[in-house]
């Protein structure tokens, strides 16, 4: 019987290797031009970082990451928890007080192999720490577009807000009240989220859940004057760099750390895998993690999907390899 590669991880074969390069190297250029300095990370970190940083309750921690038990170590299911591991560790921020980084490597999820989702995967990552300003936020978005746009590829931007640990549990709490009263048709796993983890509700996929929260209360609602400033100021200079955006305010991202801005790239093109690139800030979470008290703001991009994409469109698929110039063999020694 012939060994094959395992369910959900995928060989990248000598003809499709030009294409991943050509992604790869237009998200250096379009990171760098934005003063991102490249970081390569390990892939296999202990487990506490993972469950400190994304969430004990939340779907990769409790089902999906690859962890050796024993041992207490996990194939990195994300990047930002890694990133910050490493800024922490070395005090770059001593170097810097606001430091741009990126990288670009696979990630690890046990989901159900579909089109657009493995469980390899590769994503490039671009990260702002240190910089609390809602111009930021901005410019992440912008960031993001801009490799979009000259891969020549079109997605729709999808902005919300989290608020912060001052307001959110208010809207937690108003929430939580809805759904108790709509138990019956929400799904098992929303049933037993609208308990341990009821935001994630909102970010159900299934149709009894989206009818259920369709009138579910808004987070817009409930934020701080101070996260309502900030998210409107996002807007205005978004509005100001001329990159279009909706409200999405069911957004919540599937990785607890999130506060504040949260976006997706979404598109129509991939079936049931809409999002292309998500991210959003995370301003708790490098203290939380043993660091010093600095806001942050990443976000992050599929490259499989944006090879799928580029394929569907059939632009610059056919990309040429290596070409051969001059060829030289021995013929015998006559």
């Amino acid at each position: 019987m012939k060994i094959k590669a395992i369910n959900g991880f995928k060989d990248i074969l000598p003809e499709e290797v030009p294409l991943w390069q050509h992604i790869e190297g237009v998200a250096r250029d379009i990171f760098q031009r934005f003063g991102c300095h490249e970081i390569r990370l390990p892939i296999l970190e202990k487990t506490e970082l993972f469950a400190r940083s994304i969430g004990e309750a939340t779907d990769i921690v409790e089902k999906e990451m690859y962890t050796f038990v024993e041992m207490g170590i996990t194939m990195r299911p994300e990047a930002t928890a890694s990133l910050l591991r490493a800024f922490i560790e070395h005090g770059l921020h001593v170097r810097q007080p606001v430091q741009r980084l990126y990288t670009i490597g696979p990630m690890f999820r046990h989901e159900r192999p579909q089109k657009g989702r493995l469980r390899q995967f590769h994503q490039v990552d671009a990260e702002v720490i240190g910089a609390v300003e809602p111009e930021i936020d901005a410019e992440l978005m912008a960031m993001g577009q801009m490799l979009l746009t000259e891969l020549g590829l079109s997605a729709s931007l999808e902005v919300n807000s989290l608020g912060c640990p001052g307001c959110r549990p208010e809207f937690r709490r108003r929430l939580v009240a809805y759904l108790q009263d709509r138990q019956a048709g929400l799904c098992e796993d929303c049933r037993r989220r609208s308990e341990t983890n009821p935001l994630r509700v909102l970010d159900c996929k299934k149709a009894g859940c989206r009818e259920v929260v369709e009138e579910a209360p808004s987070i817009l609602d409930a934020l701080c004057p101070e996260c309502r400033s900030h998210f409107d100021q996002v807007q205005s200079r978004l509005d100001l760099l001329e990159v279009s955006y909706s409200l999405n305010r069911f957004m919540v991202r599937g990785l607890d750390y999130y506060t504040r801005t949260t976006f997706e790239f979404v598109t129509g093109d991939l079936g049931a895998q809409a999002a292309i690139g998500a991210g959003g800030r995370y301003d708790g979470l490098i203290e939380q993690l043993g660091g010093p008290k600095l806001p942050g703001i990443g976000f992050a991009m599929g490259m499989e999907r944006l090879v799928l994409l580029l394929q569907a469109a059939d632009n610059r698929a056919e990309r040429p390899g290596p070409s051969l110039d001059l060829f030289v063999a021995a013929l015998g020694s006559r």
